[in-house]
Formats: structure tokens, C-alpha cells, sequence
């Protein structure tokens, strides 16, 4: 028996984006729910977004396939204006909350730092305490230790300007983000949560621009949601979507500031910690398709990010996860800010929304626009200016597993022209 909704596919109107318009709520389906919050988007983006929802909510009696649509976000800087991972860092570093490693060996909490990293954060900490004791990072005598560890995190250099890190594949991994969940081994995740909690609080309360103290420099202090969102978020669960985070913050930090999305811990990926039987976190990482746990080189970045959300969402399990899927079982949605979040934005089916932070690889495809499903916004909170010159595509704009630049290219091989930046 054909299926009733089957031939009317046929009345549905194509638009130039690909998406199809619905045809007017049928008896017995409630409409569409709205993409309420407008001020913010960009042209007509609001009306693309509205569109992806006519088109595949459970309002539509004809809309494609019958499993659940699924859309995933990015985190940090997609959802929420700054990065909640740095914010937990530095909360961590302001309360001493960074245990010292075993034997005093900091090569134990990630197999990428450099002998320089190693030396110079052991010369700076190892006095402060015993291995596996907190260090007092928050106190004087803790300060040159602070400094040193923030300084690894965020500059991925000494404070002596060396390299901190090597030997990692820059589509899977990214040393300095996977450093951060290494450094809470001996908590567990319930802590890492209250301390999370501890962070969110603080920064949202401080006012836009906010800085605060950590060892003897400043850092950003501050984190905000965007409402627009938060509004498409709770537009496209109210449609039957099924909508998942994908971050690399860690996995009990992104869990805290989801929450108040109305995104539910068990459709939240972020970077996972092996843990010791007594549910203590340890310095090693949770693998994805071909990378076993504590081999520590598949974290959700870039790649990662792919295969995470082909095991986790679609039950890929083994080397296959790390592939492209069939469109079948992949998401239709996808937003993102930046070259990290590539792999899992261009396997989106349906549309792809871009928050503009001027990252080349990513406005490189967002401009170019082969399929017509991409969408690029300015930031909703203090958007960047015009970027000047071109967007290096055809040099450059391309970083390969080690590191090497290169130019960007389509699916079928061919070279996509340097873009300018008309989105700000």
C-alpha cells in the first residue's frame, strides 16, 4: 500500500536553498513552531531556519523519512558567546583545583607535551604539593605554577616562548582542549559538574567585558547565551527534532551549560575521561572508531567530531564511524564558529549555520556555498568586523593531519577561489 503522505511530496515547492517549503498544516497537525527570536540573524537566514523546520518538524505530515531529524551545535562560541572550557580552567586555576601528577611527572597528564612544557611546569609546581594533592595555584606561592599551566593551555608555549606540544594530527586532536579534561583527573564527574556549576555562576553573573584575576594575568571573565539560540534550540526540540551537542569542552562541563537549554546530559558529547573504578577521573581519554581508550588522539575536533557523532548519535561502531555516512544516517543540521567544527557541519544534509569568527578553513566552504546549504551570521554578541583581505582558500586555508597548509577543496577536488568577507 502506498503511504499516504508519498504522493503529496509532490505539491511541496523548492526553494533556492534546497529546502523545501511545506504546504499548509493539515488537520489533526499542529503548525509549525516559530523561529521567534529575530533581531540578530542575518538576511534571511531566520526564514531558512523557519523553512528547515516546516520542511522535517513533526508539524509536516509530509516531511522526509520517518525517524527523528536530528540537528547538532557546537558549543562554545555557537550557543553561548565564549568558551566555557576556558572559563572552567580558569576557575580551576583560581581555586586550586589542578592536582599535581604522579611522581611529579607531567609528561603522565598528556603523551603530547614537550620535554620543555614538562620541565618548565615541574619547575614551577613540583614544590607546592605532593603528587595528587591539589596545588595551591590559588595563593602566592602558587602564582609562577598558575602562570606556567595557563600559559600551556592557552598559548600552547612555556612562558619561555617554547613549544608546549608535538606529534598530534591536527584533524582529530588538539592538545591544548584535551589537556584541559586530562588536568581533572582524581575528580569525578559529580565535581567536575559542582565546579562547573561554580564557574557558570560567576561568569554569568559578571557584566559583558568582564576580566578576572588568574595567577598574575588576566583573563576573560564573562560568558553569556545567545537568545537566538537558545529560541532555535527550543523551536527545533518543539518540532520533533532531535538536537545533540557536539563540543570540545569537556564532557561534565558542556553538561552544566547545556541544562539550561533544555539540552539533557545524554545528548551532549564532549571530550570523555577513562575513570578508575571508584569513578576518579584519570589523565586518559575515551577513543572513537579506530582509536582505542587512553591512546589519547581522538577527541571531538574536526575529525573527532565526525566520529564521535556517528558512534554516539548513529550507533557507528569500529573504523566505519570515522567515514561519511549515507545521508540516511547522518543529521540534517548543523551550527558552528569554527575550523573545528568542519567535518561535522559539511555532513549536515540539510542546512548549515555558520557564526562568523573569521576562521579560514570554515568561511572558505560557508562562502563558497557549492550545495547551496550553507549559512553564515555575524556573532550575536560583539560580531567582528569586516575582515579586510581574502580569506587564503587557495594557498593556505587548509591544515593537514601534520600541520602543513594547503589550499581548500571541494568534494570533487577542485579548489574553491578565496572569499571575501561579506557576512559581519
Amino acid at each position: 500500500m502506498q503511504r499516504k503522505w508519498a504522493a503529496p511530496l509532490a505539491l511541496m515547492a523548492v526553494t533556492g536553498s534546497g529546502l523545501l517549503l511545506a504546504p499548509p498544516a493539515q488537520a489533526g497537525h499542529a503548525p509549525c513552531p516559530r523561529v521567534t527570536v529575530g533581531p540578530g540573524w542575518y538576511g534571511d537566514n531566520q526564514a531558512r531556519l523557519q523553512q528547515l523546520i516546516d520542511q522535517y518538524g513533526s508539524c509536516n505530515p509530509y516531511r522526509p523519512g520517518g525517524a527523528r531529524p536530528v540537528a547538532v551545535f557546537d558549543w562554545d562560541n555557537t550557543v553561548v558567546k565564549n568558551d566555557v572550557g576556558d572559563a572552567t580552567m580558569f576557575w580551576l586555576l583560581r581555586n586550586g583545583r589542578i592536582r599535581q601528577p604522579a611522581a611529579g611527572d607531567w609528561s603522565t597528564t598528556s603523551r603530547h607535551l614537550t620535554p620543555a612544557a614538562t620541565g618548565a611546569l615541574a619547575d614551577a609546581c613540583a614544590a607546592l604539593a605532593r603528587p595528587g594533592a591539589p596545588l595551591p595555584t590559588a595563593t602566592a606561592a602558587g602564582t609562577a605554577c598558575a602562570d606556567e599551566i595557563n600559559s600551556v593551555y592557552g598559548t600552547a608555549a612555556t612562558r619561555a616562548g617554547a613549544p608546549a606540544f608535538a606529534g598530534w594530527d591536527r584533524r582529530t586532536t588538539d592538545p591544548s582542549y584535551a589537556w584541559l579534561a586530562q588536568l581533572m583527573q582524581g575528580w569525578t564527574a559529580r565535581e567536575i559538574r559542582g565546579f562547573a556549576a561554580a564557574a557558570r555562576t560567576e561568569n554569568l553573573a559578571a557584566p559583558v567585558g568582564a576580566t578576572q584575576q588568574v595567577g598574575s594575568g588576566t583573563a576573560t571573565g564573562w560568558v553569556r547565551y545567545y537568545d537566538q539560540q537558545r529560541d532555535l534550540v527550543k523551536g527545533l526540540q518543539k518540532a520533533g527534532f532531535d538536537v545533540w551537542i557536539s563540543s570540545a569542552s569537556p564532557q561534565p562541563v558542556v553538561e552544566v551549560w547545556a541544562k539550561d537549554v533544555g539540552i539533557k546530559a545524554d545528548r551532549v558529547i564532549g571530550i570523555r575521561n577513562t575513570t578508575t573504578r571508584a569513578g576518579k577521573f584519570t589523565p586518559h581519554l575515551q577513543g572513537c572508531g579506530s582509536v582505542r581508550d587512553g591512546a589519547d588522539t581522538m577527541i571531538t575536533y574536526i575529525d573527532g567530531k565526525r566520529c564521535w557523532i556517528n558512534k554516539e548519535i548513529f550507533g557507528v561502531r569500529g573504523a566505519a564511524a570515522e567515514k561519511v555516512q549515507p545521508a540516511a544516517r547522518r543529521h540534517v543540521f548543523a551550527a558552528g564558529d569554527s575550523d573545528t567544527d568542519i567535518s561535522f557541519l559539511r555532513d549536515a544534509t540539510a542546512l548549515r549555520l555558520v557564526v562568523n569568527r573569521n576562521k579560514n578553513e570554515l568561511m572558505c566552504r560557508a562562502y563558497d556555498n557549492s550545495d547551496g546549504r550553507w549559512i553564515v551570521n555575524p556573532m550575536f554578541i560583539e560580531p567582528k568586523k569586516q575582515k579586510t583581505d581574502p580569506y587564503p582558500c587557495t594557498t593556505t586555508g587548509y591544515v593537514g593531519q601534520d600541520g602543513t597548509k594547503g589550499p581548500v577543496l571541494r568534494g570533487d577536488h577542485s579548489v574553491v577561489p578565496d572569499q571575501t568577507d561579506s557576512v559581519y
